[in-house]
């Protein structure tokens, strides 16, 4: 179901089943705070932040040259960090805050909302200087949601954003939330200097489970017949542009076996010693790809296949009758990910008379989990001139890991990845973004208000 622009308060109580009461009225009032604040550090006379005042012109770009309280999204920063919007949980409280934090400038958001209306995507506009807000524009996207920090040891709190060693930790810094905070940390400037065509922002939930939420996002905006240029996900990227990026399919393999007692083996079906084979078969595929064809341009140059989970038994002296698995392949462009599932499935298949010969009721069932397709924007494409001209280079990567981008991309809206921090940070415990890359980020946005805005 697709939602329009909503009220609030009215709709986040029907949406919980409850009344947000006082939480809602503490979290619209730092709503109205954080926007003053931000209007009036703007709105100072001569006030025009370049990226001198953050780092030092000889020194390049390190952490100790920067000058943390130059850093103008670090508050809205430490505001996303604070929301747990780990992806089993509702998103609403910070998609709401998100909402009446642009609409203090000016901007018009619609709400698409899952089918249970416990999370949320936001579509905000600011439109260009002369009305437009629907062609043209340039999308900034990120999800909302997080990984679970369940099990992690942290060493910091991991909803409250910690600035040490010229690090700032929490869940989310650098996947993704610091590139979001950043973008609505500069929409006072954006106001301020005049649209020359619109900017929308783009915030969507349950990516980290399959990219589930932009899907809705994307088919209102189509719907709505809105057509912008070019898309920016703000992936942690290191602040390199990335035009390209591998696909992935998931399933679920499961296997029925035969239980019995552990002394009588032969009487049974061991589902797990089933699955294993299976397992050791994605294996020695995945070992076929390391040693097969490769685009170095990748930070893993070639495709690879995983199982990630695997469940099964009950009792040390029980054949266990269920076991499954989930395992992936994310693979290159070149690399059919439909084969390697048919092989996959093809050696299950010759396991399955032996089971058969024991009790005909086992078997080996596979069920899709997710599939997202790889990203490959092309070299003259608008949004990767823009994306280049705004990082001040024309070092174009290529990442392993996927992102909503391919989405917007099917969607006729040409999408490149550039954010803040690095991947090998993302879903750790104490995980980080380093304040040079948060200067690197807001450089970024000071720039892309040089190409987009009037003055």
């Amino acid at each position: 179901m697709f939602e329009g622009p909503i009220d609030g308060a009215t709709h986040l109580d029907a949406a919980c089943g409850r009344s947000f009461g006082g939480f809602l009225e503490e979290e619209l009032a730092r709503v109205i705070l954080t926007a003053v604040y931000y209007k009036r550090r703007y709105n100072r006379a001569r006030y025009a932040p370049t990226v001198d005042t953050l780092v030092t012109k000889d020194a390049g770009w390190s952490d100790a040259d920067v000058d943390v309280d130059a850093l103008v999204g670090l508050p809205l920063i430490r505001q996303w960090i604070a929301f747990d919007t780990t992806s089993r949980e509702s998103n609403l409280a910070l998609i709401e805050w998100s909402r009446k934090y642009l609409e203090s400038f000016g901007a018009s958001a619609a709400l698409t909302f899952d089918d249970s209306r416990r999370k949320a995507n936001l579509f905000a506009t600011l439109p260009a200087r002369d009305g437009n807000a629907t062609t043209n524009g340039i999308v900034l996207s990120g999800h909302t949601d997080v990984v679970p920090v369940d099990g992690q040891p942290w060493d910091t709190p991991p909803f409250e954003a910690t600035l040490k060693d010229g690090r700032l930790y929490g869940r989310g810094a650098a996947d993704m939330k610091s590139f979001s905070a950043i973008g609505l940390a500069f929409v006072p400037e954006f106001v301020r200097r005049g649209l020359a065509r619109p900017l929308h922002f783009a915030l969507s939930y349950d990516e980290e489970i399959g990219c589930i939420g932009v899907r809705r996002l994307i088919a209102d905006v189509v719907a709505k017949g809105w057509t912008p240029a070019g898309c920016i996900v703000g992936e942690p990227t290191g602040m390199q542009l990335v035009v390209a990026h591998k696909g992935k399919m998931s399933w679920r393999c499961r296997v029925r076996g035969r239980e019995a007692h552990s002394s009588l083996t032969p009487h049974g079906v061991n589902a797990v010693e089933i699955a294993c084979a299976i397992v050791g078969y994605i294996s020695e595929r995945a070992r076929q790809f390391r040693d097969g064809r490769r685009d170095d341009a990748y930070d893993v140059p070639y495709s690879t296949a995983h199982v990630g989970v695997i469940r099964g038994g009950t009792a040390l002296n029980i054949v266990p009758r269920d076991c499954s698995f989930d395992f992936e392949i994310r693979h290159l462009p070149f690399d059919d990910p439909t084969a390697f599932f048919a092989d996959v499935k093809a050696f299950a298949a010759t396991l399955v008379p032996c089971m058969h010969a024991v009790d005909p009721d086992t078997y080996i069932a596979f069920d899709p989990m997710s599939t997202m397709p790889g990203l490959d924007t092309q070299g003259e494409s608008e949004i990767i001139a823009l994306g280049s001209a705004c990082n001040g280079s024309h070092d174009f990567g290529k990442v392993s890991f996927g992102s909503e981008a391919p989405l917007f991309h099917a969607a006729a809206i040409p999408a490149v990845l550039c954010g803040p921090g690095h991947i090998a940070q993302a879903h750790q415990p104490n995980e980080w973004v380093s304040v040079e890359q948060l200067a690197r980020c807001e450089s970024f946005m000071r720039r892309l208000a040089d190409h987009i805005c009037v003055a």
